[in-house]
């Protein structure tokens, strides 16, 4: 049985929200995952927000991030291959630009997509980043630390965290491309822990040497993490892969060995630091070695490695790594106790979206805006208990923005609220993880627009329940997989082949068909015909209570519309619309067949039945354009347009449960006189 909604247990939402989705790299252009598995997701919810707190009340940032060792290897390289002199500053420029063009492709209302190291926003990101370590400073949660970094000897040069290639040290990580300090899917170790290293530069086996750095202490927020996990899994609105993954890292530091070590392990077990062993249990083939704090493990990788034992470390807090000391980067404060140092892309790329928030507040002042948003104190956004932050990312960088921002905002003991972590699963390409080395690529996020619409991929991505489990995209239009035979004898490919089905179509469907059928029978219902009989065609909405079904399906959907929205459960919220919409087109099409046939034997019953048909319609057609309005903004506001009422009024969710001559009398008009916007013969409000 359906859950049935009511208005007196509503949601609660904050007063101002700001919106975030996760930072593409500047070394390259979007992939479809960075739109479809983060961007559109984002979208949808900031465009909902908007109507729900007022547009005035919501900031959707994101931008490029500038900064890095991702962004300096792939300048070098381009400078390698075809002899480019573009400066490093041009280089993410030109990646920007070309994100951005995607970006509008795909319809997204970003207030601003900025870029680390470009302008407006660089100024004010290197303010932040300088204000934020200089607090965390004052706190006394950053040390100096002596830790070694790989040095190439035939290069002679340090090397920077993309120029050093190895396999993730991490027990039950099975990645074959890890970095100095991190791997592909995101899992952070140190250095010396790298198995088998080679200088992207020249291949050789690098060395590691000591340099000074400053880590923010992570472990000393063991027991806060803990506690706010336990709170996490507790709330309904919390997608449990965040919690999942965040739990992962609340072990006590551990390492794995393989039980074909045991005898040499045995050997120099007494010259370790404390430690407890934990044998293996059932057929597994490792056991473990547990030690008080990171530090102690630590120290037991040098004895370890001395005695020629292999291991894998567990998932556990160790010091965060603020800076670094290659060129490219935000510089960092000489006061905070090291000289010539810039921040590392992660801990500057975690308060970015401030940095933006900033951008876009000061921006607004400038051009004498500032009316736009209801405050330009970026603190009342981020630190405000009236406010919420909600940030989509992939599930990769959990880490990230679950462990090291959550304490990195509970250091800086300035009131920062803790964001609402919208995680999505990978989306797989034709059934497998996406990879540009497969026989079969995925398509840049770009090209996909020259196959589909931008409202039918934004239906098709939001559909695939992302927060759940990794889905696959495959689209037919890129699936080369052979189906058959041509008349000709040749192979048949499923992208030429009629017979299949094009899975990105399906919700597109609900919108050329249904939605767009019940749009166009609402206009062309009250059309004015000089030689129609009709009472209803006078140009304008016909004025009317709608009927309690009618009634009833639009107040159920948008309720429980809100709710999902409120657990971030898109998929489900979209799935509202589905039925919604389908009841309404089917409601429709029922009156007004009915009324049609009361008008050949009584005109006066006909026109009697196709005004309350109308009624109906119109009224669940609003309130259907404000729940898409989302995930298929441009058709919504064609809509929008044609019941000539302005924008910021149809889709305000102050009106939502308002009858639509309620709408018109609080607009001042008398309802039945409201002329509607006349509709071409043949017309589309969605057309692919």
């Amino acid at each position: 049985m359906a859950q049935t909604f009511s208005k007196n247990t509503r949601p609660a939402w904050p007063k101002r929200a700001v919106v975030t989705a996760g930072m593409p790299y500047g070394n390259k252009s979007l992939h479809f995952g960075h739109v479809g598995g983060v961007f559109i997701p984002a979208d949808f919810y900031a465009r909902f927000l908007r109507d729900r707190l007022g547009r005035k009340n919501v900031i959707f940032v994101s931008g490029t991030d500038c900064y890095g060792s991702p962004i300096m290897e792939g300048h070098r390289k381009l400078v390698e291959s075809c002899g480019s002199n573009c400066t490093l500053t041009e280089y993410v420029q030109t990646n920007h630009d070309r994100q951005q063009a995607t970006l509008d492709g795909f319809e997204m209302s970003l207030d601003l997509f900025g870029g680390s190291a470009l302008p407006p926003a660089a100024p004010i990101h290197n303010q932040t980043t300088a204000e934020i370590i200089e607090r965390l400073n004052e706190q006394g949660v950053l040390n100096k630390r002596a830790t070694k970094q790989f040095f190439d000897p035939v290069a002679n040069q340090f090397l920077n965290g993309r120029q050093v290639v190895g396999r993730c040290p991490i027990q039950g990580c099975k990645s074959e491309k890890a970095y100095a300090d991190e791997c592909d899917l995101g899992h952070q170790f140190e250095p010396e822990e790298l198995i088998a290293p080679k200088s992207a530069l020249t291949g050789v086996t690098p060395e590691l040497r000591p340099v000074d750095n400053l880590y923010f202490d992570l472990p000393a927020y063991l027991d806060f993490l803990t506690r706010y996990t336990q709170q996490l899994e507790g709330d309904e609105t919390v997608r449990s892969v965040v919690v999942k993954t965040m739990e992962e890292w609340l072990n006590p530091a551990q390492i794995y060995i393989q039980t074909k070590f045991r005898e040499v392990f045995d050997a120099i077990e007494s010259e370790l630091p404390e430690h407890t062993v934990i044998e293996p249990e059932g057929n597994k083939s490792s056991f473990t070695v547990t030690f008080p704090s990171w530090r102690e493990r630590d120290e037991a990788h040098e004895v370890l490695a001395r005695g020629g034992v292999r291991f894998r470390s567990g998932k556990a807090l160790v010091p965060f790594r603020i800076t670094g000391n290659i060129t490219w980067g935000v510089p960092v404060p000489d006061e905070c106790g090291c000289h010539n140092l810039t921040c590392w892309v992660w801990p500057e790329s975690l308060w970015a979206p401030i940095s933006f928030t900033r951008t876009v507040l000061s921006e607004a002042e400038h051009r004498g805006d500032g009316a736009r948003y209801t405050s330009l104190d970026w603190h009342d956004w981020w630190c405000s208990p009236d406010a919420q932050v909600y940030q989509f990312i992939g599930q990769d960088n959990i880490y990230f923005y679950g462990i090291a921002q959550s304490a990195l905002w509970e250091a800086l003991g300035c009131s920062m609220h803790q964001s609402k972590l919208v995680a999505n699963y990978h989306v797989l390409y034709m059934g497998k993880k996406a990879s540009s080395s497969s026989e079969t690529p995925p398509p840049p996020a770009d090209d996909l627009l020259n196959h589909y619409a931008p409202e039918q991929l934004r239906a098709h991505f939001l559909s695939l329940g992302l927060g759940e489990k990794p889905v696959s995209f495959s689209p037919k239009a890129y699936d080369t997989r052979v189906t058959g035979k041509t008349s000709e004898g040749e192979p048949l490919r499923a992208c030429d082949d009629k017979r299949v089905i094009d899975p990105v179509l399906k919700e597109g469907t609900l919108l050329t068909g249904v939605f767009n059928r019940l749009a166009r029978s609402c206009f062309y219902g009250v059309a004015e015909k000089e030689d129609s009989a009709s009472a209803v065609r006078t140009g304008c909405i016909p004025a009317g209570t709608p009927s309690p079904a009618a009634l009833e399906a639009a107040e159920q959907s948008a309720l429980a519309f809100e709710n999902a929205m409120w657990k971030t459960e898109l998929h489900r919220a979209l799935s509202v619309c589905d039925a919604f919409l389908r009841g309404a087109n089917k409601r429709w099409s029922d009156a007004s067949k009915q009324a049609k046939a009361l008008e050949a034997t009584d005109q006066a019953a006909g026109d009697a039945a196709m005004h309350q048909a109308l009624v109906d319609a119109y009224h669940e057609l609003r309130v259907a354009c404000v729940l898409m309005h989302g995930i298929a903004p441009k058709g919504c506001e064609l809509i929008c347009e044609h019941f000539d009422i302005a924008p910021d009024v149809f889709f305000s969710w102050d009106h939502v449960f308002d009858t639509t001559d309620e709408l018109l009398a609080s607009l001042g008009e008398q309802p039945g006189t409201h002329r509607v916007k006349v509709l071409p013969p043949r017309f589309d409000f969605f057309s692919f």
